[in-house]
């Protein structure tokens, strides 16, 4: 480097800058190439993307699975018969072949995590991001609005909400989620951004007068983004899982919506004389949160440097 480039980037000049950005795009190429190599090798991490394949095709196309059979085409005469060859998983109690209603409740539980998981994202990492860079009273401020909703369990706030709300649909069990699991995604971007806000490379654009939004679109939340990533792919099996709970305890979904939740809640009475209504639909809510889980973890860990 020549002597009039090394005073350009001492100086804090364009030059400085663009060296900067080019370090941040290779660290974070170099970043998320290392984990697709780990990635690779992960038995966990292919165990969890094929079943959540499976899933995601069970719930766009679901006919494809159900084998052709109307989920709400039932037989009153039918009613909680056991599995057989015509009905895989057994009946309902409307008669209803279980099987296909079993596979149509994928749609709503994946939905319903998948929107949560966007809503909580898009919360937590706006005040995470503002609370980080502007530091101050804002940042306090934030922080102690915060703490108000981390003293509210998920669970029990979204059984109040849902309480007071006439109509209980996937939008708004989604919103209550949301309204209640924001804050993990607020305080991981939070720390992320300060920490990045330190580097060289923000400072100088800072410096050349670039804008708030440029700075935090460009150079900061890309750096910040790796541990939320991780916490969103556990989080989706945590809010299928909390759907389900919340339609057990008959505060979720109502019917004729058909989820998970909604079948373990109906079939709970009949445990012991028809075991089928609730073994089914849970061992596929299991199998799916489990799936979640074993990806965000493999993302974790390939995501650490410290770990080989």
């Amino acid at each position: 480097m020549t002597s009039d480039a090394q005073h350009a980037a001492a100086e804090g000049e364009p030059g400085n800058v663009v060296t900067g950005e080019a370090q941040d795009l290779v660290g974070q190429a170099s970043l998320w190439g290392n984990a697709w190599k780990k990635l690779r090798r992960s038995a966990f991490f292919w165990f969890g993307a094929v079943i959540t394949l499976v899933l995601v095709l069970m719930a766009v196309v679901p006919q494809l699975f159900a084998r052709g059979i109307d989920p709400r085409d039932c037989t009153l005469t039918n009613t909680r018969l056991k599995p057989s060859a015509e009905h895989w998983f057994g009946t309902d109690l409307q008669g209803c072949d279980y099987y296909a209603n079993v596979i149509y409740g994928a749609r709503i539980s994946l939905t319903i995590g998948l929107l949560a998981v966007i809503g909580v994202l898009v919360v937590g990492v706006l005040i995470g991001a503002l609370a980080g860079y502007f530091g101050g009273f804002l940042d306090s401020l934030l922080a102690r609005f915060t703490d108000i909703f981390f003293g509210i369990p998920l669970l029990l706030g979204a059984l109040v909400l849902l309480t007071v709300t006439s109509e209980r649909t996937v939008v708004t069990v989604a919103l209550a989620l949301v309204a209640f699991g924001w804050m993990t995604a607020m305080r991981l971007v939070r720390s992320s951004v300060i920490t990045i806000k330190q580097s060289e490379y923000v400072q100088a654009a800072q410096a050349l007068g670039a804008s708030t939004y440029r700075i935090l679109v460009r150079h900061i939340l890309p750096n910040a983004l790796a541990p939320v990533l991780v916490y969103a792919t556990i989080a989706v099996g945590t809010f299928i899982a909390a759907e389900a709970t919340l339609s057990y305890l008959g505060i979720g979904l109502q019917l004729p919506a058909i989820s998970w939740g909604l079948q373990i809640n109906l079939g709970q009475n009949y445990i012991s004389t028809s075991p089928h209504l609730v073994l089914f639909p849970a061992g596929f809510l299991s199998v799916t949160v489990l799936a979640f889980i074993l990806m965000g973890d493999a993302l974790r860990d390939a995501l650490d440097p410290k770990r080989s």
